[in-house]
């Protein structure tokens, strides 16, 4: 069992956690502007690197709250945790680490 640490609540069983996506992607600015292709990017559209790679977690079992993650996709080890809002550790998030697919 993997332990995952919340920010709030210290370490917990995986099984409490609810895994919620690629973190820090941005809402685009004016949504209805797109056409169909630019929405189906901005919706189903994400990075797949090997390596460290922020996300966003959910303490569905605990607190209840969401927090952001930099989790080694290839060893599945959580390299830090921090609340939603602040600054991603790995850059812009635009292109997390290697280029998706790589």
């Amino acid at each position: 069992m993997q332990l995952i640490p919340c920010p709030w609540c210290g370490p917990r069983e995986e099984t409490e956690f609810h895994y919620g996506g690629q973190a820090h992607v941005p809402h685009p600015e004016d949504p209805a502007a797109l056409d169909d292709e630019q929405w189906a990017r901005y919706v189903f559209f994400r990075d797949n690197p090997k390596g460290p790679f922020a996300e966003r977690w959910a303490h569905t079992a605990g607190c209840r709250r969401w927090f952001n993650a930099v989790r080694d996709t290839a060893s599945h080890a959580f390299l830090s945790v921090y609340p939603v809002g602040a600054p991603n550790p790995l850059g812009d998030g635009s292109r997390q680490g290697q280029e998706a697919g790589a």
